[in-house]
């Protein structure tokens, strides 16, 4: 290593170690309120990432850097509360409506059911994609997968100046 770069880890570190806490600080923060919301209990953390079981999900996974969510079920179709346990969490990570976003992510998974393809949709501040495994593997696991996160439509129109409700055309 050259003089130069040991003495600019030398200076940058403490910036790392600091910025390390804060970024746990809000991880924490962030799964307290998933817990809170959903009643998942939590199954393990390292870094920004945190995995949670619940008793209508195989597994959720929340990245807390990208206000990333994943549910996985073993079913290829799941029992109606894991679309209300998605709705949930997209109320304590991204302010959305849960009723509105359970309804979504049914209607995207009734979707990929029909087509075999990943279904997208966004409702309020939540954005949501969800899949199945195919019906002619039945060894796939997880049999069904939604991910979610926060929309950026309503920002984008914001930043346009045009209300965030309105339909362009």
């Amino acid at each position: 290593m050259t003089l130069s770069f040991r003495l600019a880890a030398i200076l940058l570190s403490p910036m790392l170690y600091a910025a390390a806490p804060a970024a746990a600080d809000g991880c924490d923060a962030l799964a307290a309120r998933m817990i809170r919301a959903t009643g998942a209990s939590l199954a393990g953390r390292e870094g920004t990432r945190a995995v949670f079981r619940a008793a209508d999900a195989e597994r959720m996974s929340l990245d807390c850097r990208a206000h990333r969510m994943a549910f996985s079920a073993l079913e290829r179709e799941p029992a109606r509360r894991y679309y209300a346990l998605i709705g949930l969490a997209a109320g304590a990570l991204t302010g959305a409506k849960p009723e509105a976003v359970e309804t979504l992510a049914l209607s995207l998974h009734q979707g990929a059911l029909v087509t075999g393809r990943p279904q997208e949709g966004v409702v309020g501040r939540a954005a949501l994609r969800c899949e199945t495994a195919p019906d002619t593997d039945p060894f796939v696991s997880p049999r069904t997968l939604c991910v979610l996160i926060p929309s950026t439509r309503g920002v984008l129109r914001r930043h346009a100046g045009l209300p965030v409700a309105a339909q362009a055309g």
